[in-house]
């Protein structure tokens, strides 16, 4: 399948053919090579076949011959995004369509965390805009993230001018959010960008962490980042998060994130994919893929970016300029979602793929400015999130129908993740729910209770 034909079967159609991406012979049929069986890689990691045993009220088998409807509500794979403009939009109207729009097409939200911000006040941080998001993605069944828990962007204004207290305080704080929020967030980048914790802005931005972290040194604090986490929530999933992906990095940074008994001390590899100067081809998108899972660890894509409008990095750097308007375009948007429907293919049928974060939901004060929402200005959806809906909740959704067998028995073969299973008995309608991955190898009993209303 090249790349035309992928397009086409992804339903993009005749237009979002347009401006195609220019590659060299051999890199056009690399890329094809990695386009080519998404869909039957996709089948082998993502669907599994389920035996389900199914009873009634009266604990009693379904008789033989009875229909059923089984339907998804959750993907077990995250498919998210920050949180970061929930009830901060500009008007109430688009306040109502963001939220309409997120929960349509997500199950995981990245709530942010960035020191200098979260805790303007010294022992003030704004736990109550925290737990607001986490009411508000518990009631819509959306897992969340904290993002990020160690950062020497910027220094808190209060920080005190001694790298040995900054230490003290940074650690401090690992432990403090973690343990406030667990059972609420318990997935966490731990550690994020400590490869370039040195650069010149970054020294200018954040002097007293920076210096605190090159007393310590890299490695030790990141350990000790991790420690400090787990220690407040043991069962918590912990990520090192970089925007790095060379061979260099996973070797030099990844490896040697061990404990002292040789164990890693992340249960996760972020990966940032941020791509303001053009997206990544098949073939890189997949050799990132092959070069962190030998680590044995799931990845996460923690930040995603493709923009729908002129493209490059040095269009950021104009965001100081108040005339300066970074707009979406008709034509970007067409390559935006096709770069959309590539990539999250492409990692979706990678079995060490684990979760797929985009950033920003909407155009509204995006980072950078930059026109990478998938809603535009207006709150309008682009193509892009059309093409993310139709697949996360159409072509990777399973709604299938089945006959009962003798004993109750029932079976199927379906995406990983939450389902419902409804049928009409004796002019009742019942329902029941159950969870499906590949874990599940037993038959799996489901209860069905008369459904409400």
């Amino acid at each position: 399948m090249n790349r035309r034909d992928f397009l086409k079967a992804a339903g993009l159609g005749a237009a979002s053919l347009a401006a195609p991406v220019s590659l060299s012979a051999a890199a056009k049929d690399s890329n094809d090579r990695i386009l080519d069986g998404i869909d039957a890689r996709i089948e082998k990691h993502r669907k599994g076949d389920a035996a389900l045993k199914l009873v009634g009220p009266n604990g009693k088998p379904l008789a033989g011959g009875t229909a059923v409807e089984i339907e998804q509500k959750r993907h077990k794979f995250l498919f998210g995004c920050n949180i970061f403009k929930l009830h901060k939009c500009r008007t109430p109207e688009d306040n109502a369509a963001y939220e309409q729009r997120f929960a349509e097409l997500l199950n995981f939200a990245t709530l942010p965390f960035y020191w200098w911000s979260y805790e303007k006040q010294k022992g003030k941080p704004d736990d109550e805009r925290t737990d607001q998001i986490v009411r508000w993605c518990k009631s819509r069944n959306i897992t969340t993230k904290g993002h990020p828990l160690a950062w020497n962007y910027v220094d808190p204004d209060w920080l005190a001018d001694d790298p040995e207290a900054a230490m003290k305080a940074q650690f401090k704080r690992i432990g403090r959010c973690v343990k406030r929020f667990k059972n609420d967030i318990d997935i966490w980048d731990v550690v994020n960008e400590a490869t370039h914790y040195d650069r010149d802005q970054i020294k200018k931005q954040a002097p007293i962490l920076t210096e605190a972290i090159r007393r310590m040194g890299v490695g030790p604090f990141v350990r000790e980042a991790f420690r400090m986490a787990r220690q407040a929530n043991p069962k918590a999933t912990l990520l090192i998060n970089d925007y790095r992906t060379d061979p260099s990095y996973a070797e030099k940074v990844i490896s040697e994130l061990l404990d002292e008994a040789g164990k890693p001390l992340y249960d996760v590899i972020g990966i940032q994919s941020h791509m303001h100067g053009g997206h990544w081809s098949a073939q890189k998108a997949q050799d990132v893929c092959d070069r962190f899972a030998k680590f044995g660890k799931p990845l996460h894509f923690t930040e995603t970016t493709l923009v729908s409008g002129e493209q490059g990095w040095d269009l950021g750097k104009k965001r100081r300029d108040p005339n300066f308007r970074w707009v979406s375009t008709a034509e970007g948007e067409k390559r935006q979602a096709r770069q959309v429907a590539e990539f999250y293919s492409i990692l979706f049928s990678h079995p060490a793929v684990d979760a797929i974060t985009w950033w920003d939901f909407t155009d509204q004060n995006a980072w950078q400015r930059a026109p990478a929402g998938l809603l535009r200005d207006d709150m309008t959806p682009k193509p892009a999130y059309d093409e993310l809906h139709r697949l996360v909740k159409g072509k990777w959704w399973t709604r299938t129908t089945a006959k009962v067998e003798a004993g109750g028995r029932a079976r199927f073969r379906g995406f990983f993740g939450q389902y419902e299973v409804t049928a009409r008995v004796g002019g009742r309608k019942l329902e029941g729910t159950f969870r499906f991955d590949k874990s599940t190898q037993e038959t799996k009993e489901v209860q069905l209770w008369q459904a409400k209303g």
